[in-house]
């Protein structure tokens, strides 16, 4: 399957990135060269098994100062599944005047997501209000769910919530999945540390959009099968139990 370049707001960011670096960031592994739409080996490729989603919510992703150029970012998926995707990179002295302009649009409710142990217990919700959920084939002029989400480190993310004053008036939206990360590519000291992907999942399913949020959640499973296999230097099967999932949910030929 021919590699596809990508233009959504994720690969833009990381031009952006790339453009404003003093030397070329090479990630590890890379030997072999990557794909330049889903940053994985040529022999690995995931491009055909993109999905494809009608989704009413949307994602902004403020991201640590490299995340954007990690081969194993995640947030790159969400951004292929999630149309209204937004991405900036964060900055403690300066603030891209696009996000402060999409924040303050009217059509989409911010929803700063954070753990809310961290924050003002007044600006913290742990449900959306019901009125957020879509109700299939009734028109609603009820603000779409914008989701933001601090995409980096922990130590990154937490900083990011810290020193972002243009978020201290968004309310937090504590997730309380009542499950373990089942992310493998990076490792974390902690159970309740989810990747980006991860957390957008759950915070699609609290939106009501189940499907997308089982999609989303079987496209990691399968790139994470992918990058795994190209680190080990392990053959693919693309008959496996995470391939078969996601194509039976977003009805892809065999």
């Amino acid at each position: 399957m021919p590699s596809i370049v990508m233009n959504h707001a994720v690969a833009r960011q990381r031009a952006e990135r790339l453009a404003a670096s003093s030397k070329p960031y090479v990630a590890r592994g890379a030997g072999g060269g990557r794909c330049a739409g889903c940053r994985l080996v040529a022999s690995h490729c995931l491009c055909d098994l993109r999905p494809s989603v009608t989704i009413r919510a949307g994602v902004c992703l403020i991201m640590g100062d490299i995340e954007s150029l990690k081969p194993s970012n995640t947030g790159w998926l969400v951004a292929d599944l999630v149309a209204h995707t937004w991405a900036f990179g964060w900055s403690r002295t300066a603030v891209d005047p696009g996000l402060i302009a999409l924040l303050a649009d009217p059509q989409w409710q911010p929803w700063l997501v954070f753990p809310g142990e961290f924050a003002d217990p007044a600006r913290v919700v742990n449900a959306l209000p019901v009125a957020e959920a879509p109700r299939s084939g009734v028109a609603t002029s009820v603000r779409r769910p914008l989701f933001v989400l601090l995409d980096g480190t922990w130590s990154e993310a937490r900083k990011m919530f810290r020193k972002s004053p243009y978020l201290d008036a968004l309310p937090v939206l504590s997730l309380q999945p009542g499950q373990s990360s089942n992310y493998r590519l990076r490792r974390s000291t902690r159970d309740d540390h989810f990747c980006t992907s991860e957390v957008a999942a759950l915070c699609l399913a609290m939106a009501g959009e189940t499907h997308a949020a089982d999609t989303l959640a079987a496209y990691l499973d399968v790139f994470t099968t992918h990058y795994l296999s190209a680190k080990r230097s392990l053959p693919l099967d693309r008959d496996s139990e995470a391939h078969q999932r996601l194509l039976a949910l977003n009805n892809l030929p065999g």
